[in-house]
């Protein structure tokens, strides 16, 4: 896939680690200048110092996506490191699950905060400035979740259907701008949220990260006037289809 994000700039949440970092290299070897954020300074500057090494432009910004001041900071930063924002990627989650009856108040709002209302805080700084410069992508990096959820795991489902709420919703707002808002739904991913837990979906089958940034690249890259709205990319062994 030969793709050009050559003169666009790039920032993804959730970046030091996992689909984020997988994404945010992707971008930077297809020309993007990128910025990273995430709450670890020191994976952040890793993954800034990878793409820089490799002839790319990237910073790593330290970010609370639940925070709006962290996020305008954020932003502020990107548009002064590189001119503006052309791309956001909202990848920064939170995983987890157990039964609903066990689940403590505490966990699921962190999860809605983080996963959902952290996308929200996002998603509105990044409108903003492409609903000015009438043009711009926002992805957003859902799950199959929110598809086919697993037993077990209400916060994390409930987040991820929140999240393809608002990207519907979004999608339709910011198209009279020239915005285009979409959203990807993952299956099982390494490195991703499975990172150290392969043993508990091996049978179902794990894909490489690589895959999604794939799909990433494709979205951010479409022409002006079109938009690839939504992709499930799942190991082909994974019960998707079928399950429940």
């Amino acid at each position: 896939m030969n793709i050009s994000l050559a003169g666009k700039v790039a920032l993804i949440t959730g970046g030091g680690s996992g689909i984020g970092r997988t994404i945010a290299e992707t971008f930077a070897a297809a020309g993007a200048k990128v910025v990273v954020a995430g709450r670890r300074e020191d994976k952040l500057a890793e993954v800034a110092a990878s793409i820089t090494k490799s002839g790319g432009a990237a910073r790593g910004i330290a970010t609370d996506v639940t925070s709006e001041n962290s996020v305008t900071h954020l932003f502020s930063a990107a548009i002064e490191a590189f001119g503006s924002v052309d791309i956001l990627v909202n990848n920064a989650g939170s995983f987890g699950g157990g039964p609903t009856d066990l689940v403590p108040l505490a966990e699921w709002r962190a999860m809605i905060e983080v996963n959902l209302t952290g996308a929200f805080i996002c998603s509105r700084e990044a409108f903003r400035i492409m609903k000015a410069n009438r043009r711009g992508r926002i992805i957003n990096i859902g799950s199959t979740s929110a598809k086919v959820p697993r037993a077990g795991s209400a916060a994390y489902a409930a987040s991820k259907f929140g999240l393809d709420g608002l990207t519907r919703a979004m999608a339709i707002e910011a198209r009279e701008f020239g915005v285009g808002v979409s959203i990807i739904h993952p299956g099982n991913t390494v490195p991703g949220v499975w990172s150290g837990q392969e043993d508990q979906v091996r049978n179902e089958g794990l894909m490489d990260a690589a895959n999604v940034a794939q799909i990433a690249t494709l979205m951010a890259g479409m022409p002006q006037d079109v938009l690839l709205y939504e992709s499930v990319v799942l190991p082909l062994g994974m019960p998707f289809l079928g399950r429940g």
